[in-house]
Parts: structure tokens; sequence; C-alpha cells
């Protein structure tokens, strides 16, 4: 009733890349205009990169994603590369100048061995000295706590079918929170329910993890005009170097 290939167009109207109007996106943008070689994993339907290409962009451009309703949809531009897989399949390249994490695509790596394993591949996929950048919502902001039926939003779906969409939280034990994500008619009957799990990680869970795999802290941000990170800050930005 609602396919996978339905989810990835409504995906990108839920979220358009726009670095022109988007500080979050105009923070990557500007990175990946500054590499010559990048690898974006969790490339989802490959927005940032069909904007770089589109942009100007003449250097190496791969995304990596899991999902192949995404990459179906990624794939509609050729002149990029598209992989199927996981941040922990980034292979050995050792050729890129930057590796990318957009989108809170970081969060989903929910264990500590997907966290080391995925690390260690970007690590492995840049040349010495390259840059891996992502963001990772702040725990002390409690994101989750506005994800609820409450909040849900009715729009037009890519076909023009009338549609609502919402978000329950199902649990937080720890670190991790379990929620669903539906997409209905807009009566409440439901097309489909997708579940996910996140990892929210403090500033110093999260450095160990980067010094485990050989990373060094270039830069870290609250948010998304380079301010410090604070007691107030809703994300954590950071980016650093392979050593």
């Amino acid at each position: 009733m609602f396919s996978g290939a339905d989810a990835a167009a409504l995906y990108d109207l839920l979220n358009p890349w726009e670095p022109g109007s988007r500080s979050s996106d105009r923070f990557h943008d500007e990175l990946v205009g500054a590499a010559d070689s990048v690898l974006d994993v969790g490339c989802g339907t490959g927005a940032m990169l069909h904007w770089a290409r589109g942009h100007g962009h003449t250097g190496c451009l791969v995304g990596l994603d899991p999902d192949r309703a995404a990459l179906a949809r990624a794939r509609r531009r050729g002149d990029v590369e598209w992989v199927e897989g996981t941040a922990a399949d980034a292979g050995p390249d050792g050729a890129f100048a930057l590796a990318t994490m957009t989108g809170h695509a970081f969060q989903c790596l929910v264990t500590d061995e997907e966290l080391r394993a995925s690390l260690a591949a970007i690590r492995a996929a840049l040349r010495p000295g390259g840059r891996f950048a992502f963001e990772t919502r702040h725990p002390q902001a409690r994101a989750w706590q506005d994800w609820n039926p409450s909040h849900a939003r009715d729009l037009t779906g890519p076909a023009g079918r009338a549609l609502r969409v919402w978000h329950h939280v199902e649990s937080v034990t720890g670190d991790l929170v379990t929620f669903t994500g539906t997409t209905a008619e807009p009566d409440g009957r439901v097309l489909r329910g997708d579940r996910t799990t996140l990892r929210f990680l403090d500033v110093a869970a999260l450095d160990a993890f980067l010094a485990a795999a050989g990373f060094v802290l270039e830069s870290r941000y609250g948010d998304w005009d380079r301010g410090p990170v604070t007691g107030g800050s809703r994300e954590i930005i950071t980016i650093v170097r392979r050593r």
C-alpha cells in the first residue's frame, strides 16, 4: 500500500536538500565543495551528492547506503557512484579527502560493535589527514520528547496523495531510543510503519569511540552556525581527522 519507493520519495519531500536556506545543509555543502573526493556514508536518496555534482563538483563522489529503495532513487543521477552497504562496508580505499554522515545517520550505529566496525571502515576509506564530518543529537535536549502523535503532520505526498505522518516513542533505555514512524491516510488508516532505534551518545562517550578508532578532533560545534557546545545545545557537530 506504501512501498519502499514511496517512502524514499516521501523522505525527499520531507527533507529537501537546500543549502541556500538550511544551515545544516549549507554546513555540509561547504565541506563537500572543498574536498576533491567525498564518501557520503548513509547517503539515502543521494540529495547531497546530487546537489554537489549539479553545482559543479568535478571530483570523485561516492554514496553508500543499505536501503535499496533509497539507492534506486539516488541512481537517477548516473555521474555519482552509488554503493549498497552499511558504514562498516566502506572499504579500505584510503583515497577519500572527506567522509560524511548527514541527517543524524550516525545515530543508527546502536551497538558498540557497530560503532567500532563503522569507524574503523570509515577511517580506512580516508587518506592520511582525511576528514570525517557528522552530527548527532545532544542527549541533553531530549529530542525524542517531541516524537509523538500530537505532532502529526498532514501533507500532500509526492504523487498528490493526502497523507498524515507521525512518530511514537516505544522505549528509552539508557542511550537508546526506539520509536515507530507511521505513514497513514488522513483518517488514520495506516499505510506503513517503520521501527527505528537511535543511540544518543554524550560528548565524552562519543570522543572515546573516535579516539579508539584513530581519529583526532578538529572541530566541535553545538549548532549549525558553528557555536560552541553548551548546556543548551541540541546538536553535537563533529569534524575529525584520520591520524
